[in-house]
């Protein structure tokens, strides 16, 4: 199947062009060729996007094909339990659903976060099956490598830590220790998978950049309050030399844009993410609310770099991210201009999975 997208805006991941031809060959992008087309679509008055990549969900039955409707080619999940992550790797091989990268099950402390929301009322008033219950965790540095070795037998992506205390929900928890993260962060590494932290305070955030550097300079630096209003400084050192982007987590709207708006202002890269679950946000629909880091001093067209190039740069997805030939047809044709208007990107036209065009829907 071969459709051309004439005369439309092309956003490419980091630049836009205003009027170009865009062909879609089979599965893949290429260039216009001259030749005879199944299919052409005037693009003129639309915006032809890289596939939304939400960097930050977890996944259940039915929401892949839910963040397609939106745009949302791929959903980076941050925990899923074994035999739910084996059924959303089967929705992920059809064409219509976003594809899935996982981190399987992610690394804590025995009885820390998430243990308190997998025992919540609200899960077990919902019947979720394999998707929730008991898993492994990590007592001390000694299972580190195990488990590490466990994921990747789940089909694990890359690797989550979390290093979460509860101080900041007022729900003191028990927290991965810096050795036992050190460990981890070494086996993942030695396994060839990237590590991704849950961090939410400054402290939670200095452990986990002290088990990547594995020296505790920075953080007795940074516990000086002489000295905190350095911090974004140190931060972007810690991320050139080890991480790939920061995740921030932050309670309540004014505080999520101030944070984003000072890691931003560091020059630290910054991806759009949800935490979409089964409760709230909706997968896909949520991705297109967090574009609004515009709100955070983010330019509508690095806005959305931050859902679609960077995260592929982030996490080793080559041949998605990016509207070239030869890269995967994952396109959001969306009508107006986001590159000008963020919020334009709601206005759906169509959306192509691996070259696949979707059914229209409401």
């Amino acid at each position: 199947m071969r459709t051309l997208i004439r005369g439309v805006r092309v956003f490419d991941g980091t630049t836009t062009t205003e009027r170009a031809d865009v062909l879609i060959d089979g599965d893949r992008i290429a260039a216009p060729d001259n030749t005879p087309v199944d299919t052409e679509i005037d693009g003129t008055g639309k915006t032809l996007l890289p596939g939304l990549i939400d960097a930050h969900t977890h996944v259940f039955d039915g929401d892949l094909a839910q963040a397609l409707t939106f745009g949302v080619t791929t959903e980076l999940d941050m925990f899923c339990l074994p035999a739910n992550l084996t059924r959303q790797r089967r929705a992920a091989d059809r064409d219509d659903a976003a594809d899935l990268r996982s981190a399987a099950t992610l690394a804590t402390a025995p009885g820390g976060h998430p243990s308190q929301i997998m025992t919540s009322p609200e899960m077990r008033t919902r019947d979720f099956g394999d998707a929730a219950g008991p898993f492994d965790t990590v007592r001390g540095p000694q299972q580190a490598e195990a488990f590490v070795q466990a994921r990747l037998a789940e089909g694990a992506d890359y690797l989550k830590i979390v290093i979460d205390s509860g101080t900041a929900s007022g729900a003191p928890l028990p927290v991965l220790t810096l050795q036992t993260a050190t460990a981890l962060v070494e086996a993942a590494h030695a396994a060839g998978l990237r590590v991704i932290a849950h961090a939410v305070t400054v402290d939670d955030t200095l452990t986990y950049f002290e088990a990547l550097t594995g020296t505790g300079e920075d953080r007795e630096l940074l516990r000086d309050e002489r000295i905190r209003s350095r911090l974004p400084a140190h931060l972007r050192s810690a991320a050139d030399r080890d991480t790939d982007a920061i995740p921030v987590h932050a309670h309540g709207a004014p505080n999520a844009v101030h944070a984003a708006r000072t890691l931003h202002d560091a020059g630290v890269r910054l991806l759009a993410d949800t935490d979409a679950n089964p409760f709230a946000p909706l997968h896909g629909a949520g991705l297109h609310r967090e574009l609004l880091l515009t709100l955070a001093g983010l330019t509508p067209a690095q806005a959305l770099a931050a859902a679609t190039s960077t995260p592929a740069d982030c996490f080793g997805l080559s041949d998605r991210g990016r509207i070239a030939p030869g890269l995967r047809a994952d396109l959001l044709l969306v009508d107006g201009d986001p590159t000008r208007d963020i919020t334009a990107t709601r206005a759906i036209a169509d959306v192509w999975r691996r070259g696949v065009r979707q059914p229209r829907r409401d």
